[in-house]
């Protein structure tokens, strides 16, 4: 709650309440007003504690479950894929697991396939997804 917003809401509740305030000596409206301010203070400090804690979406963070297509279509897709892996030279396996799977930069597939560069590892990969594509139209005709 904004400082001003609080103070205000106080006041106007004293306000209210001055009916039941009894002057006792001077300056004793300010100490009254001073408590009540203190008072709601300690409220809003105890209702904050109370509140379950905030968390801020992170875009970076991917949600790694199934979508509901992945479900619909996962377990006969799945076995094609993996059938059509399987069928595969093992280099184009090893690039297709290594990029897609264990999602892989370019940069760390070359590393694991012994390519010269990124870019070599990005034209591997994609001759050995369109080899997979092949397989799986094969698997399903």
């Amino acid at each position: 709650m904004d400082t001003d917003d609080l103070v205000q809401e106080t006041v106007i509740r004293a306000v209210q309440r001055l009916n039941r305030f009894e002057v006792r000596h001077e300056g004793a409206l300010q100490g009254y007003l001073r408590q009540a301010i203190i008072n709601r203070i300690r409220d809003e400090v105890r209702r904050a504690g109370r509140a379950p804690e905030v968390t801020t979406l992170n875009d970076e963070q991917r949600d790694r479950s199934a979508s509901p297509l992945e479900l619909a279509i996962g377990r006969e897709a799945g076995e094609r894929y993996e059938q059509a892996l399987a069928r595969l030279r093992p280099e184009e396996r090893e690039a297709i697991v290594t990029r897609i799977e264990l999602e892989y930069s370019y940069r760390q597939v070359a590393d694991a396939l012994g390519k010269p560069s990124a870019d070599a590892a990005r034209m591997a990969v994609g001759r050995a997804l369109l080899r997979l594509a092949e397989e799986m139209h094969r698997g399903s005709a």
